[in-house]
């Protein structure tokens, strides 16, 4: 008879465990995800800021950004693109002529709905008296935060490109990245190049023409920047 209570006490002990793990687990992931957990305190630690932010969870990857941004956001969804863990957004906000400008946000997906994590653009006057072929924006890999950084991504402005590359040299070695071009709306064209963890400046950004003849290119020494590239 002893041992068959101890034997029932094990098996209760052994289903409570089983059935409290799951709940411990989803526990946890919501301390995390909630807004101001802890996801939001190591960005707030990036940021170098003393109390952490409050990124609220939303529905959708779009919701997400609109939601950190504030409801005065009106820049415009242009792209999108699906990446481990999360989705990259483009938007365009309509500014003053000959102004050229780009966001890019990288949100990410949790149990409970979207988050954004990270984001960055820029707004470059573009001189008529300048032959502009094409913006860049180059963001750094984050300690601590997961996402796919660094990562390089601008706006093509001259028409006859057809490529761009990004070159990065490994452990003393060239290694040649393609960028993805797309068609992000009426006469706008952008692309992006996502790199390795380990990568670090200098990058060296190449636009060839269709003929694959290398039109421009231009070494970029900071990890965290913007900038134009110019037809001579």
């Amino acid at each position: 008879m002893e041992i068959i209570k101890r034997n029932r006490r094990i098996l209760l002990i052994t289903a409570m465990v089983i059935l409290l793990s799951p709940l411990s687990i989803l526990a946890y992931m919501y301390m995390n995800e909630r807004a101001g957990g802890l996801a939001d305190q190591r960005i707030s630690k990036v940021w170098g800021l003393n109390e952490p932010i409050h990124i609220p969870i939303a529905n959708s990857p779009q919701r997400a950004v609109q939601e950190f941004r504030g409801e005065s956001y009106t820049s415009q969804f242009i792209h999108q693109e699906a990446v481990d863990g999360g989705m990259i957004l483009f938007t365009h906000k309509k500014g003053r002529e000959n102004n050229s400008n780009l966001q890019m946000e990288y949100t990410r997906k949790n149990i409970f709905g979207w988050k954004w994590v990270w984001g960055g653009g820029y707004s470059i006057n573009e001189s008529v008296e300048s032959k502009f072929a094409l913006n860049y924006m180059s963001i750094p890999k984050l300690e601590k935060v997961s996402a796919p950084l660094p990562m390089l991504f601008g706006d093509i402005i001259d028409s006859t490109i057809r490529r761009v590359t990004v070159e990065i040299k490994e452990n003393g070695k060239p290694e040649t990245f393609d960028a993805k071009l797309v068609e992000a709306g009426e006469n706008q064209q952008i692309w992006y190049a996502f790199l390795p963890s380990s990568a670090t400046p200098p990058y060296t950004i190449k636009a060839y023409d269709e003929k694959e003849s290398l039109l421009i290119n231009k070494d970029i020494e900071e990890a965290d920047g913007f900038g134009s590239l110019f037809i001579e």
